[in-house]
């Protein structure tokens, strides 16, 4: 099959399951950045992300240096409603923090959760709902890929969660422990030529001394089906830590329920300066099943039939998309 009857294909693909859900035939991961998507997994749909990482700060005032490991991990779960997701987010850390302001070095070894948090997550409004009125063009590649200013309305979706702190963490402000509230407003904006932007804004562990606001900017873009890149900043304003943090990497579709990435985290100053390596993996078991359309037959079945119909068209002139 040649590239651009496959891209699209792919964009058949893609455009219908969004049209008649939030499930897609693939999986659809948050991953490998640290933002969330509008959009939920799918009812039935159970999927794990989790990604080891390595880490190197440097405080330049406090004369500490930390080196070590860790694990992001995520488990969510689509359940009733196609807008609705549960799920657990967490970061556990190992690492050994050195202090270099006495003439003997001091080594401290820290492990605990970052962050562990229960929530639930739920799509508000869905501007891609109504998509299946619209016909990708089936002769033209350029015309499917024309920007569209509807694009600009977002799908936005809320989050509420709780965080659990243990005593005494070394990764949080003192006297945190506990449950305290987490909420998120999460938009998301689907560009045409596989562009996608979210933007996440977190209001963290609320009624602490130490609550934080965070803003989360995440851009990515598919070259093909199996190829994303992105690029990610993270603000953090708090009390006790504030930091500007910026991510770059990609991600790598192995099959449809298999996703592997890689990314690099950094910023910008010394107090401390930040340098960490990830690689990671999400997957999914799914028990989705389609809904009935208004023609009694499954999203799916709507599917194979326009793959026929691509098939058939295998020996049509595509000469003017190659322009």
């Amino acid at each position: 099959m040649k590239p651009i009857k496959f891209s699209i294909l792919f964009f058949i693909f893609t455009f219908t399951h969004v049209a008649f859900s939030q499930y897609t035939e693939v999986i659809n991961s948050n991953r490998p950045g640290v933002s969330q998507s509008a959009f939920a997994v799918g009812p039935n749909v159970i999927q794990f992300e989790a990604g080891p990482y390595l880490v190197k700060e440097e405080h330049s005032l406090l004369k500490y240096d930390v080196s070590g490991y860790g694990v992001d991990f995520a488990a969510r779960y689509g359940l009733i409603f196609e807008e609705l997701e549960l799920n657990v987010q967490g970061t556990f850390q190992n690492d050994t923090q050195t202090l270099n302001a006495s003439l003997i070095p001091l080594d401290n070894k820290r492990s605990n959760f970052k962050n562990l948090t229960f929530g639930a997550k739920y799509m508000i409004y869905d501007p891609y709902r109504k998509a299946g009125e619209e016909k990708p063009n089936l002769y033209s590649w350029k015309a499917n890929r024309q920007f569209k200013w509807k694009s600009l309305i977002p799908a936005v979706a809320v989050y509420a969660g709780a965080n659990y702190d243990t005593d005494n963490n070394p990764y949080t402000a003192p006297g945190i422990e506990g449950f305290s509230p987490k909420i998120a407003v999460i938009s998301q904006n689907n560009f045409v030529g596989g562009w996608v932007f979210v933007v996440n804004l977190i209001k963290d562990r609320i009624g602490t001394d130490y609550s934080d606001f965070q803003y989360i900017l995440t851009l990515t873009h598919s070259f093909n089906p199996q190829w994303v890149v992105f690029a990610e900043t993270q603000g953090i304003h708090s009390d006790f830590y504030a930091d500007n943090l910026f991510r770059f990497g990609g991600a790598y579709l192995w099959n449809k329920n298999f996703q592997l990435d890689t990314a690099i985290t950094f910023n910008t100053k010394d107090t401390p300066s930040v340098f960490g390596v990830n690689f990671g993996m999400s997957y999914r078991l799914d028990f989705h099943q389609d809904k009935e359309i208004d023609n009694g037959n499954s999203a799916k079945d709507e599917l194979r039939r326009q793959e026929r119909q691509i098939q058939q068209k295998k020996e049509v002139d595509f000469k003017d998309d190659k322009l």
